[in-house]
């Protein structure tokens, strides 16, 4: 059990200490508490935490306080998975770094103009990144790594699982052999290991992530909905809520595309988060829903790395997540600074139920079952909410438009008409009438247990390169998990041969896949994928695929 730790205690200099004052920073987290100290000794640390535990400012204290404000040099470089995680690492640093001379801080990610990166990173001595586009800026020779004295990995096993294990190699090999290099994950694959014990010396490790890191003030919730009922209960759910702000979680883009127009007709305000969107437009839902004129996220998981909102009152699983450690993630975003939380999951058979199970047994934490509200349920609660709103009305003496109003419906063609007929008349037109609280009609029985055998199949997806264009398997792992918002973990096996690549996914993956619409390039080269789906219990289908352009064979 960790000691609580202070921040007057840690001896930073003087402009850190006045502005990590400034933010509030009084008592460390459990992660800060343990990794900081360490970091401003110099040691290599490896860090195991979830979201919403402090981790940003865990390395990011340190790695201001080493940087030298008169070299504009890179002295710190930080990796991150995504490009919404690499903002918001780089907002919290300049919060650390405003009061230190000299800090100047770069974000340089896919989807941005080169050239402004490259203007900024002549003077940056922190840089901010995603591995490709540091990649890109190492080979341009736009980025040098001389001086540098730090490097972080921050959600390192998504960065690996996305594919980028060799370009985290190979930045690792450029920066020079005596820098202090730290590592966060929220889980510890084989992979991290690796990379660990090569490019690690005598690491301290901290850790503060289990299953059991859930918060106790997050009341977790599910609802058995049958499939075809999922988008009715969710939009239920968000009525009878009432939440300020939201987030929904999707496994697909364009799952997050189909919701969020269903809310938004529904007159609910809400906006989409994936992959696919322009950076610009990404910055712009996200500003949105920082603000309040956005009230309900619907994200992927991988686009909703790097969301710092503090109060977000709900989240809500309409896709089970395809990792428990993603589950952590997404409730960890609620029920934070002191608040009370909800997660609200929906499962559609007794196979997701076996995994709820399985979810409650890594995090230790119970998932109680709930009953979607019914309309009695939704009309108390708006009746609850009105009254709230008038008592305090009824305290003050009503305006001329009021009495006069009344006055007309006390005389002409309703006199003799009551004052409480009058009121019911009036609460009807204010309340909007009894339609609104209908019922969502779904079947009383639970699903039963599922068949052995009926789980969703692999199917194998074969691409149009191989080793002749000098693929490897990262590559086809990177970019599945790039396009489709999904972890890298999700692609099986790959086996490349001359011409062709076979690939391993679910079924279901293969066919978000296949719908995808923008052209997919792998190492440079426009790419096909062809799936053929096996019936059960019945004949293969026709072959599907994504077309490209037609390679041409060489006629060497």
């Amino acid at each position: 059990m960790s000691h609580a730790l202070l921040f007057d205690s840690l001896s930073l200099s003087s402009p850190l200490a006045r502005a990590v004052s400034e933010l509030g920073y009084a008592e460390a987290t459990n992660i800060q508490a343990q990794a900081i100290p360490y970091l401003l000794n110099g040691r290599d640390v490896i860090g195991r935490s979830s979201t919403g535990t402090g981790k940003t400012a865990a390395f990011g204290i340190p790695a201001v306080e080493c940087v030298e404000g008169e070299n504009k040099r890179p002295q710190v470089l930080v990796l991150s998975p995504t490009r919404e995680l690499a903002m918001q690492i780089a907002r919290e640093m300049q919060k650390y770094a405003k009061y230190k001379e000299g800090v100047c801080i770069a974000t340089v990610y896919g989807g941005a103009p080169m050239t402004d990166q490259i203007r900024l990173l002549k003077r940056a001595n922190i840089v901010i990144g995603t591995p490709g586009r540091l990649m890109d800026h190492l080979r341009r020779k736009t980025l040098k790594l001389s001086d540098i004295k730090m490097v972080v990995l921050d959600e390192a096993d998504e960065m690996l699982s996305m594919g980028f294990v060799e370009d985290i190699q190979t930045i690792l090999k450029q920066a020079p052999a005596a820098r202090q290099t730290v590592l966060f994950s929220a889980t510890m694959p084989p992979a991290i290991l690796t990379i660990a014990e090569e490019f690690l010396t005598d690491p301290q490790m901290v850790d503060v992530m289990t299953g059991q890191e859930t918060q106790a003030d997050i009341e977790q919730t599910y609802y058995y909905v049958p499939h075809s009922k999922k988008q009715e209960a969710l939009s239920l759910l968000l009525q009878h809520s009432g939440s300020r702000r939201a987030i929904v979680f999707c496994n697909t883009k364009s799952m997050v595309d189909e919701l969020a127009a269903l809310l938004q007709k529904q007159g609910v305000k809400a906006a989409g988060l994936h992959g696919d969107m322009t950076q610009a437009l990404r910055s712009t839902v996200m500003q949105s829903f920082r603000s309040g004129s956005t009230r309900v996220l619907v994200a992927t998981d991988v686009a909703a790395r790097g969301i710092d909102v503090s109060d977000i009152d709900a989240v809500i699983n309409f896709d089970l997540p395809q990792s428990f450690e993603y589950y952590v993630h997404r409730i960890g975003r609620t029920g934070r600074a002191g608040k009370q939380g909800v997660s609200q999951t929906l499962i559609t058979d007794a196979k997701q139920a076996a995994t709820l199970r399985s979810l409650m047994r890594f995090t230790g934490s119970k998932i109680s079952e709930r009953s979607l509200p019914t309309g009695q349920d939704m009309m108390e609660r708006r009746v609850s909410e009105m009254a709230g709103e008038l008592l305090p009305l009824l305290q003050q003496p009503a305006g001329q438009a009021a009495q006069l109003l009344v006055k007309r419906l006390q005389g002409g063609e309703a006199s003799g008409i009551g004052s409480e007929q009058i009121a019911l008349a009036l609460a009807e037109k204010l309340l909007g009438g009894d339609s609104q609280f209908k019922t969502l009609v779904m079947p009383k029985l639970k699903p039963a247990p599922q068949a052995a055998g009926s789980a969703s199949p692999m199917v194998t997806v074969t691409a149009n390169i191989g080793r002749s264009d000098r693929v490897m398997p990262n590559h086809f792992v990177g970019a599945i998990a790039e396009i489709l918002d999904i972890p890298g973990s999700s692609v099986g096996k790959i086996d490349i041969g001359q011409e062709a690549t076979r690939i391993g996914l679910r079924e279901d993956v293969a066919a978000a896949l296949m719908n995808h619409k923008k052209a997919i390039r792998i190492n440079g080269r426009e790419v096909a994928f062809t799936v053929s789906h096996a019936k059960r219990g019945g004949r293969p289908a026709a072959d599907r695929s994504r077309r490209a352009p037609q390679r041409r064979k060489s006629g060497r």
